[in-house]
């Protein structure tokens, strides 16, 4: 039997292929374009002179120095919490004691605790340890609050390896260690892959603590910068739109190719 096309879905897919193409093309229309052409003929015309100009004065005003920064932050979060979740996960599973359960519930306290709550403690913290308008000041509280859902992540997938395989594991007298970064890493891909892009984000997008963390130019991030556009004489439009669209390719490009391990990692999340 012949199926009757489904109009309502498709005129639904069109509508939503509207809703996500049209910011898209307004936002890498506006990169190709110049101020005066976009100001004269607005932000749904096509462009007609092509130019890079507005990539190159992206990086000409300093945004490569923010780039740089942003990947060295992120890249030393992710190894913060790439160090210390894995671990720390490992024994919430294995361990049985009520100890290490009231820790972990204590430790998930972190989710309930915005940024801004903590913004002015941490601001005296990292100046009497002398980190004020450095990147690792930015880094550790960064790495702190990706702590706590990373290592909730991980956690479910870990229960989801099944005991049979501890079991056997031990009766061939393999050390707990041994079973960890045998057994364990290798099964938890899905979980790690999850967390790394989740840590990545958090630190490439983050704004707050290299705000109020931070002051000179050598150590802004991107987000920082993206304020270079602004102007008491207004925005440069086209500038701004290419330096974000410069900013989201990296993150875009590791989600590209991570999307099906974070996916698994996340429908793991909750355990068995």
């Amino acid at each position: 039997m012949r199926q009757r096309p489904n109009y309502p879905a498709g005129a639904g897919s069109l509508l939503w292929l509207v809703l996500v193409g049209l910011p898209l093309y307004v936002m890498l229309a506006a990169t190709l374009r110049t101020r005066q052409d976009y100001a004269k003929n607005g932000p749904l015309s096509f462009p007609r002179d092509l130019t890079l100009d507005n990539y190159t004065g992206a990086f000409d005003s300093g945004f490569g120095r923010y780039f740089l920064n942003t990947i060295v932050v992120t890249v030393c979060v992710v190894g913060v919490v790439l160090l210390l979740v894995p671990p720390l996960a490992y024994a919430i599973v294995r361990s049985r004691g009520r100890v290490t359960s009231q820790i972990f519930r204590l430790f998930l306290l972190g989710l309930a605790i915005p940024a801004q709550a903590v913004i002015v403690p941490m601001f005296y913290l990292i100046s009497e340890a002398g980190l004020y308008d450095n990147l690792l000041g930015v880094i550790l509280p960064t790495a702190a609050f990706c702590l706590p859902m990373s290592a909730l992540i991980l956690s479910g997938a870990m229960r989801d390896i099944s005991p049979e395989l501890f079991e056997a594991m031990t009766m061939d007298g393999a050390s707990p260690r041994r079973m960890f970064f045998q057994l364990v890493v290798p099964l938890s891909r899905g979980g790690l892959s999850t967390i790394v892009v989740f840590s990545a984000l958090q630190a490439w997008n983050g704004f707050l603590f290299p705000l109020v963390l931070t002051q000179s130019d050598s150590t802004k991030v991107i987000t920082l910068g993206l304020y270079n556009f602004q102007t008491e004489h207004g925005i440069d439009i086209p500038g701004l739109l290419g330096a974000v669209t410069l900013s989201m390719m990296p993150v875009l490009l590791v989600y590209l190719f991570a999307r099906r391990a974070l996916v698994q990692g996340l429908m793991g999340m909750g355990g068995k």
